[in-house]
């Protein structure tokens, strides 16, 4: 039985993005200004980001703030050979690994839908050969016309990736479809294109966030899990393809985009659902702190305080981890967690034998920087053969990106 891996006293800032350059293509509308801070958002996560404005975009916003904010020179005439050894369109072209249209108006939409290159930006669509995505954003009545849908249509046909646009309130005052997408969006579908689709074709169930179980109308017994661990284990597995359905108990956090959500309370509400999906799933990952009790009864009135001491009577509630392994398909891979205070490894390693897990993660919540209500996680992870890999503290969703890489391993 092995021991690999060591702690770790500082946590390297997370990256995702490091050594990858995108081509930021800035077109001419209102949300221009919030094109800026993505692209700053952008350089935070690691990636090289090279500002191509268009004539319009200028009007809204300076080249000058993309260039401060990107440490990259901004690029804005086609024709402009100014310290350039080669065409500058070409160049841009070869040197990036993803080119991205935020915002995207319906002309260049309609430009790019239909081959035409008059600017530096529609120019690039035709000389680069990587993957491009656009970030539509307009007048809701535009961006129903039908030319933009048509046009958006001839997009997916060539093969170019599109995310948006939002639903709400314009800049205009009229309220549908047409927002630029929020920045949580938009950095998944960058960091998913980005990133090798692994999983592609694989049915992920992940479960996250805590239960909680009712006493009366207000009061609950729960847990402190914030759902953090579970929301990364669902996005890493979305970003590289996996198809992913995610329940979630009760937490503050916004839904992933692009999985399946399906949110719950109680623990006999988590394992219905689980148990309903989990028959399809390739891979189920049980991150949810499920509540070990529940109340035998349930009051359906406000109990009333009284001065004598008060004795709430418990029961066992269902162990959905040790059902789905006693039901499991030809094949399945189920992963569970856990979360104590003491004796970490040996904890882990009897809930592995006892669950029949086919890897448990593990971490240490006594710890600072560990467990609830932080972005960083510390963990053990016990393989089918009970070799155990300590992952150092790092980002939830980098500590994430390590499982995943060992359940990838089990994947038939």
């Amino acid at each position: 039985m092995g021991y690999k891996g060591c702690s770790m006293t500082e946590v390297p800032p997370y990256r995702p993005l490091s050594g990858k350059t995108i081509l930021y293509g800035v077109t001419g509308g209102i949300a221009a200004y919030k094109a800026a801070e993505y692209a700053r958002n952008l350089t935070k996560l690691g990636a090289a980001v090279v500002p191509v404005l268009s004539r319009n975009a200028r009007r809204f916003i300076s080249p000058l703030t993309f260039s401060a904010l990107t440490g990259q020179r901004s690029h804005t005439d086609l024709f402009d050979l100014s310290g350039a050894e080669t065409i500058p369109h070409i160049e841009l072209a070869r040197s990036s690994d993803l080119f991205i249209i935020l915002p995207a108006t319906a002309s260049i939409i309609g430009k790019a839908a239909n081959g035409l290159a008059d600017d530096l930006i529609s120019t690039l669509l035709l000389s680069y050969s990587g993957p491009v995505l656009f970030f539509p954003s307009m007048n809701p009545y535009m961006y129903g016309h039908a030319a933009t849908q048509e046009n958006l249509k001839a997009l997916r046909a060539l093969g170019y990736g599109i995310v948006g646009p939002d639903t709400g309130e314009a800049a205009c005052g009229e309220v549908g479809q047409g927002r630029l997408v929020p920045w949580d969006t938009a950095k998944e579908g960058i960091i998913a294109a980005l990133t090798p689709s692994s999983l592609s074709g694989i049915t992920v169930v992940v479960t996250a966030g805590p239960t909680r179980e009712s006493v009366d109308p207000v009061r609950f017994i729960s847990n402190r899990s914030s759902g953090l661990m579970g929301y990364a284990m669902a996005k890493v597995a979305r970003r590289r393809g996996a198809e992913v359905k995610l329940v979630s108990g009760p937490v503050s956090l916004e839904r992933p985009p692009g999985v399946e959500f399906h949110g719950v309370e109680t623990a006999a509400e988590m394992a219905e659902i689980v148990k309903g999906l989990a028959g399809g799933a390739d891979v189920v990952v049980m991150a949810a702190a499920v509540a070990d009790y529940t109340p035998r009864q349930s009051l359906d009135r406000k109990m009333k305080k009284s001065a004598s001491n008060l004795t709430l009577e418990l029961m066992p509630a269902e162990d959905i981890l040790s059902f789905l392994t006693s039901h499991r398909r030809l094949g399945q891979i189920i992963v569970g967690f856990c979360a104590e205070t003491h004796d970490l490894k040996a904890n882990a390693l009897k809930k592995k034998r006892e669950k029949g897990v086919d890897l448990l993660v593990a971490n240490d919540v006594s710890m600072p920087g560990v467990g609830f209500d932080v972005p960083t996680n510390e963990v053990l992870i016990i393989d089918p053969e009970e070799e155990i890999e300590q992952v150092p503290m790092l980002h939830k969703e980098e500590v994430a990106e390590h499982i995943w890489d060992r359940i990838q391993g089990l994947v038939s």
